[in-house]
């Protein structure tokens, strides 16, 4: 089956994009191993090249795989029960990465709380995943308006919906105090009670 981990991991090793649902709204898929496949994934939504994608991994262990630096205000965050789930992380590049992430200084990275979804990333390693959108829009609720709405057909389309309605709320970590740059699916609140519980 196409829809199972195997499936999934198997057309993105191979370069291609991937429709897919997630914890919070529904992404596109890519791996970073393949530039081609990258190029194609911004020409879907019509995105320009020089916004960054965010990056999905499976564990802490693949976030130590990119080279990024966690602040304290990070591992508050990758320890509280937002993590996994829709909180991503703005975090600083130390000087070992991979060649994929040569010339950042920085990367937005989240674990999902999806098990189908981890299991692919233990599989393909860190992903390049974004909302299901053409530049500009919303992010369409079911797997088939979504795939309609953007420039062409992405190579795999796994049935699904929207599950949170909301994308990921954004935590830049490099700053301190933290700084909130996109509230999504976790509110305000819940960010700022967590550092107040950690001063």
């Amino acid at each position: 089956m196409t829809d199972t981990a195997p499936g999934i991991s198997a057309c993105l090793n191979g370069g291609g994009i991937v429709l897919l649902p997630t914890d919070t709204v529904l992404g596109l898929a890519v791996s970073p191993a393949h530039d081609d496949a990258v190029a194609r994934l911004y020409a879907l939504k019509d995105r320009p090249r020089e916004k960054n994608l965010p990056i999905m991994v499976a564990d802490m262990s693949q976030i130590a795989d990119l080279g990024a630096l966690p602040t304290d205000a990070a591992r508050r965050l990758l320890a509280s029960p937002f993590v996994p789930g829709a909180v991503t992380l703005v975090l600083e590049l130390g000087p070992q990465r991979p060649d994929w992430l040569a010339g950042r200084d920085e990367i937005a990275l989240r674990i999902p709380d999806d098990a189908r979804l981890r299991d692919v990333l233990r599989r393909t390693g860190p992903l390049l995943v974004t909302s299901a959108n053409r530049a500009g829009l919303e992010t369409p609720h079911t797997s088939d308006a979504a795939s309609a709405q953007l420039t062409a057909p992405p190579d795999l389309v796994v049935a699904g919906t929207s599950r949170a309605g909301a994308p990921s709320t954004i935590v830049n970590c490099r700053t301190s105090p933290p700084h909130l740059i996109r509230i999504g699916a976790v509110t305000a609140a819940q960010i700022n009670a967590l550092f107040e519980e950690n001063p």
